[in-house]
């Protein structure tokens, strides 16, 4: 069993929890995830670990409530614990001193991001992230971001802060006025895929981390796997990072959309069994809890 220490609102629909895991903390690094089970009977999802706490024996994990599980991870408060914790598991990100990074995230991919900007600063890059979200609200951690990074960009759809318009416009610009040496996206399937067709002509260095279907995330079930240049490649113990301009987007979109139904299914039941006591939302598409 692993006990919450702490739970907060960051975003709408969005929650941060602190959980006492010390061997995950130990062993941690950017890049990596988790895979939870809350109870017996739960379903396995994969969360990044957004921050971790070696001093403390801590990690945090951001999570956006928008299927059966991550609603039901919501409902738990400080004190009250989750019955697995799997990790660190996926390869960490291949952190060195490039020079000028840029780091581009959507919504709650800012949680991946968030150790991979601290881990390149302790190299001694220079980092520019470009934050996008449809709103000022949904944007995550821009303030823990403005702390740590070079510069912090911030793209709303409706200009309620920063420039309004696309992170990917953004991107365009940095590249045409600074030079940069790799390009490391998380966020929304077709926001990477919008970004690696910015860096391609540049033959810019580009890193992606893919959110598929994950249960075990070790292998075994083969249900992570990707399209990576033409050859399978399975996202829980290959990536979850990979090459933005050998991935596959429109066939993971397609994956991703396999148990959409099903999942629909499930959050109904659960805010029946709730009897209006659990907030409701509205379940848009399937894995939305993912690696991101």
């Amino acid at each position: 069993m692993f006990r919450i220490l702490h739970t907060e609102k960051v975003a709408p629909e969005v929650d941060k929890i602190i959980v006492d895991a010390p061997f995950v903390s130990r062993h941690a690094r950017a890049g990596n995830f988790v895979v939870l089970r809350i109870d017996e009977k739960g379903e396995r999802i994969p969360l990044t670990i957004a921050d971790s706490d070696t001093d403390n024996g801590t990690i945090t994990l951001l999570f956006q409530k928008i299927g059966k599980t991550t609603w039901k991870l919501g409902t738990l408060r400080t004190g009250d614990s989750i019955r697995d914790i799997a990790g660190p598991l996926g390869h960490a990100t291949p952190v060195k001193r490039y020079g000028h990074c840029v780091l581009v995230g959507g919504g709650i991919g800012a949680a991946t991001l968030f150790p991979i900007l601290k881990a390149l600063r302790e190299k001694r890059n220079r980092v520019t992230v470009i934050l996008g979200a449809r709103t000022e609200e949904l944007i995550v951690w821009k303030d823990r971001f403005s702390e740590v990074a070079n510069r912090v960009l911030l793209t709303t759809d409706d200009g309620s802060a920063g420039r309004k318009g696309l992170v990917t416009e953004a991107l365009q610009d940095v590249i045409e006025n600074d030079p940069v040496k790799i390009v490391l996206a998380v966020g929304p399937i077709r926001m990477m895929q919008a970004v690696a067709e910015v860096t391609r002509p540049y033959n810019l260095k580009t890193l992606v981390s893919l959110n598929p279907v994950m249960v075990e995330g070790t292998g075994m079930c083969g249900a992570c796997r990707v399209n990576i240049a033409g050859k399978t490649k399975f996202a829980c113990i290959e990536g979850p990072e990979f090459d933005a301009h050998e991935v596959d987007f429109d066939e993971l979109a397609l994956r991703l959309g396999f148990y959409r139904e099903e999942e629909a299914e499930s959050m109904k039941s659960f805010k029946k069994k709730c009897k209006g006591k659990c907030r409701t939302a509205e379940v848009k598409g399937s894995r939305g809890q993912g690696v991101k």
